[in-house]
């Protein structure tokens, strides 16, 4: 299943949970069921809204975006966190008012049954889109499956603390439940907002996909070749690398660049979908470079503020 299918099914168990927990809501009055019941309506905006983030991120480049739309999965992300967040507050601010004054909760056991029930489907869709995140890379999947997760952690809680309600007799544990469903997503959405951040800001490849690279370049590295300045970056779905490759001086265009070729096809094949970006460059040529802005360092010059002086033209003055 692609990415777009698995968000699909999202909203569709996302309609039925909520159907669920409102009925085990409607049936009890529990607030902590009430606070469940609300977190999946959250799931359902969220998966609606990545679908939509999902879609942007496919389309191909266009003139006012050439490197294509990759990193509105991230928009997906904040997204969500920021429902989570919304949905958290209204949690708190329900059990707060329930503490105040407390009510008898009745039909728990058919309220705990829907409750268990939707649990188990979002149980197993988050587990099969976790898994399917990270096959496709999709940090909108990732994003939607984990809160998947948060919800279902959120109704096994739920559930333990009725049957202590039940057992106890003590209905405050009811709204002190929900206060702590509550801080539970409260951490999930910053935990969210956080990574969409990061990916939106270029964060470097995972240290797997970072030593995968530097293999790859070691067994092409050689006295007379060499690579510096490897900068990983990810955008979405996409993983991207840059790098110079340093080169012998009399080396010809053609055959510096069927290396460049050899190099790329080894990259991809450690890690498929990888984007490389190679700057071919003479041996030694930042050498010259680094020890220019060492002594104008020393010189007391700002090597970034240095004018180029480029002699005029002939005929010019």
């Amino acid at each position: 299943m692609q990415v777009q299918q698995y968000l699909k099914l999202s909203a569709g168990v996302a309609v039925l949970t909520i159907a669920l927990k409102t009925a085990a809501w409607w049936w009890t009055g529990s607030v902590s069921l009430a606070s469940d019941a609300l977190e999946s309506g959250v799931n359902l905006a969220g998966a609606l809204f990545g679908l939509a983030m999902v879609t942007v991120a496919r389309r191909p480049p266009d003139d006012d975006h050439p490197f294509g739309h990759h990193k509105a999965e991230y928009f997906s992300s904040a997204f969500e966190g920021a429902l989570i967040l919304i949905a958290a507050l209204g949690i708190a601010w329900a059990a707060v008012e329930r503490l105040r004054a407390p009510q008898p909760l009745e039909q728990l056991g058919l309220g705990m049954a829907l409750s268990l029930v939707s649990t188990a489907i979002n149980g197993a869709l988050a587990w099969k889109m976790l898994q399917a995140s990270r096959e496709h890379r999709s940090i909108a999947l990732e994003a939607d499956a984990r809160h998947l997760f948060t919800d279902v952690w959120t109704s096994v809680g739920v559930v333990a603390g009725l049957i202590g309600v039940m057992l106890t007799g003590w209905t405050w544990l009811d709204p002190l439940l929900a206060i702590l469903v509550a801080l539970n997503i409260l951490r999930e959405a910053v935990h969210l907002m956080w990574k969409s951040t990061g990916g939106l800001m270029d964060m470097a490849l995972e240290p797997e996909d970072q030593q995968a690279i530097a293999a790859v370049l070691a067994r092409f590295e050689s006295p007379e070749l060499r690579f510096d300045h490897v900068a990983t970056r990810v955008a979405g779905q996409q993983r991207h690398v840059d790098f110079h490759l340093h080169v012998p001086a009399r080396w010809t265009l053609g055959e510096a660049a069927q290396l460049r070729g050899e190099i790329e096809q080894a990259l991809m094949r450690a890690l498929p979908g990888l984007r490389a970006s190679i700057q071919l460059l003479p041996v030694n040529v930042e050498t010259r470079f680094a020890e220019q802005a060492a002594r104008e360092e020393a010189a007391g010059t700002d090597p970034a503020s240095v004018a180029i002086d480029i002699p005029p033209k002939e005929g010019q003055a």
